[in-house]
């Protein structure tokens, strides 16, 4: 998970929220409606743009995870009912059965894997470098040795390329400060992290730049369920396999961050 994003929960909240829902989110498979449908209850942190997040004056919850798990949702015969919740009380909510799954841009690691079960990766995070379209010289991370790079302040980005050898590194406030000084010469390249990259340059329909395909730092995203809840992470990693198979999952993700490059 990006550096920058988690640091927007606040603990002491975020468990008080975890623990006020109401209702059991079941236990092997998610819970019913009252009109008989399956509920599938998602619990987001949603506060991580382009994953997700809420618009002002717009009552549903916005993002790639948002539409992937409606998607997933629809494939398996089931309602999808999401709730905002703090990121640090998340995990304790799945524990607590408040609701059936996680999706929040949750990285997959083995920390996580001690207290809940992961479906298959669905997106592969990571910094990636952006260069003018023209440029030939810089291919990967290695050729950034002796560059002048720009990155956003305070990110992992930031940290990582300063220790390229010989390279200038050029700490900006925002992704479109890093694109302006790319496009003015001022640097050689742009190095963030791959989502902000990606959806910067397609929601700005930014042109004369290109996303390179190395990637120094590497982090799966994957949909956390409760441990244990084979039958659940079973229909979830069929749902979205079958989105992958049959193009949906491509039309969302082109949707957020453009025409996709691997997956």
């Amino acid at each position: 998970m990006f550096q920058w994003k988690k640091l927007l929960a606040v603990g002491a909240l975020a468990l008080a929220t975890a623990v006020g829902f109401a209702g059991c989110g079941g236990d092997n498979a998610a819970s019913s409606s009252s009109s008989g449908a399956k509920t599938l209850k998602v619990g987001a942190s949603v506060d991580f743009a382009p994953f997700e997040f809420q618009d002002e004056g717009q009552s549903e919850y916005q993002g790639f995870d948002m539409d992937l798990i409606r998607a997933i949702g629809k494939e398996m015969g089931y309602d999808v009912e999401i709730q905002n919740i703090g990121f640090d009380g998340l995990i304790p909510a799945l524990q607590a059965k408040n609701v059936d799954v996680l999706i929040t841009g949750m990285t997959i690691n083995d920390e996580r894997k001690q207290t809940v079960d992961f479906s298959d990766p669905y997106y592969q995070s990571g910094l990636t470098i952006v260069v003018r379209e023209n440029e030939q010289n810089i291919k990967s991370f290695k050729d950034l040795e002796g560059k002048k790079i720009a990155v956003q302040i305070g990110t992992t980005s930031a940290k990582e390329t300063k220790v390229i050898p010989g390279a200038e590194v050029k700490e900006l406030n925002t992704p479109a400060d890093c694109f302006m000084e790319l496009k003015a010469g001022g640097v050689d390249a742009v190095v963030n992290d791959r989502p902000v990259n990606d959806y910067y340059i397609h929601t700005n329909q930014q042109t004369g730049v290109k996303v390179l395909p190395d990637r120094l730092t590497s982090e799966d995203y994957g949909i956390a369920v409760a441990k244990g809840n084979t039958e659940l992470l079973t229909k979830i990693n069929d749902a979205l396999k079958k989105l992958k198979d049959n193009g949906e999952y491509d039309k969302i993700f082109a949707k957020w961050f453009g025409e996709q490059k691997q997956q």
